[in-house]
């Protein structure tokens, strides 16, 4: 294992904690949102700032970075939106009455959730409240967003003729323990998901297989059909809560304040592997080319094998916990609540890495081959003797 040794580069710029670290689709640029009430473009081809976002009358929960618009939500209950070229403030949505914690953007709508136990629908142009998602006993704290037409066959569709202005849904989790899933047309509640007995502190999605994954201050991890509303699936081996969460073929991957992270085979709810290593919590974490990054509240970031669960590298140089990754190009982008994103290389354990996977698929092959010899060896000698039977 590697010691991370200094960044390649430190942004200073914020006078206040990053709370949150957006990329943009294109991956040209990333955004930062700041405890300083200010938000922050910065290139990706050269790690300098190249726009300074000032309005919002207090600090910045969240961001989110599109190719040619920033959006940024805040604790002054507003929700801005930028150019990215210019810096002006193109829109503020009003009408949330506390702190605004998470935004999403999907196809022409902007999602909101907050204190203020609501999750409302903007329309991104028209600057413009479209619904208001009001039924949550506490405050919303994350989100999600698919169309039923990527989960319902033609006869489930016809069941919603009322529905049918817009098959869009909203997904909402809050502190009052529940998940709630929202016609967005109507603001009517089509699910209320009932089991978790503490906050809901994030979601994940996979519309394809009309699952939902959430994650809770109860120590668990629940598995939902999004159609039917069941929960599937209970996984019960965190020892704190469960902070946040990555998806990658068909593999989920929790990371806790119990400080590790745990990777479960979603088809049988199997516990495959645990990443163990942090010394407070796993405040954020990124899968990347067979290797998972971990940011944590010990100021760390961590480099682990997926698949064997090693430490490879830790990252050191930050000062508080570690709010947000991001990974473009083999750079590791850390964000931190000391104010500074730290920007690492990581093309020698990505090398590494390849190497390694490489060197694994070839035994894999080798194996398989000899495998698929000695299946037609046995076949042949199997004939053989049915042929000398029946003589």
């Amino acid at each position: 294992m590697g010691n991370g040794g200094s960044a390649v580069k430190v942004c200073t710029d914020h006078q206040g904690g990053i709370n949150w670290l957006s990329l943009s689709p294109d991956g040209q640029r990333l955004l930062t949102g700041s405890e300083d009430g200010t938000a922050r473009l910065w290139s990706t081809a050269d790690s300098q700032c190249h726009g300074h976002f000032q309005g919002h009358e207090s600090y910045i929960t969240f961001c989110h970075l599109e190719n040619e618009a920033a959006f940024t939500c805040s604790a002054d209950h507003t929700i801005r939106k930028w150019d990215v070229l210019t810096g002006q403030c193109l829109a503020i949505y009003r009408g949330h009455t506390s702190i605004v914690n998470r935004i999403l953007v999907a196809k022409d709508y902007l999602f909101s959730g907050s204190y203020d136990r609501t999750a409302r629908c903007w329309s991104v142009d028209k600057e413009k409240q479209i619904q208001e998602f009001r039924g949550h006993r506490n405050c919303v704290l994350t989100l999600a967003h698919y169309s039923s037409r990527d989960v319902l066959e033609e006869e489930e569709e016809e069941e919603e003729e009322e529905e049918k202005v817009s098959r869009d849904l909203l997904v909402t989790g809050s502190t009052d323990c529940t998940v709630k899933v929202w016609w967005v047309s109507s603001g009517r509640c089509y699910q209320t998901l009932l089991g978790h007995t503490g906050a809901v502190l994030c979601l994940i999605l996979d519309a394809p297989n009309r699952e939902l994954f959430s994650g809770s201050t109860d120590y668990t991890i629940r598995t939902w059909n999004i159609v039917t509303g069941e929960q599937l699936k209970v996984f019960k081996e965190h020892q704190g809560s469960v902070i946040c969460l990555e998806l990658v073929n068909r593999h989920l991957y929790s990371g806790s304040a119990d400080r590790t992270v745990k990777c479960w085979f979603v088809d049988t709810g199997e516990r495959i592997q645990t990443y163990k290593a942090h010394k407070h919590s796993v405040s954020t974490l990124k899968y990347h080319a067979g290797i998972l990054f971990t940011g944590s509240g010990d100021a760390c970031a961590r480099a682990f094998n997926s698949r064997s669960g090693v430490l490879q590298k830790i990252f050191r140089g930050h000062k508080f916990i570690i709010n947000c990754i991001q990974i473009h190009n083999e750079l590791l982008y850390t964000a931190s609540h000391d104010g500074t994103l730290r920007i690492w290389d990581i093309r020698g354990i990505c090398k590494r890495n390849k190497r390694r996977l490489k060197k694994e698929r070839s035994v894999q092959g080798r194996s398989s081959q000899k495998g698929s010899l000695s299946r037609l060896f046995n076949n042949k000698v199997g004939c053989m003797v049915q042929q000398e039977n029946r003589e």
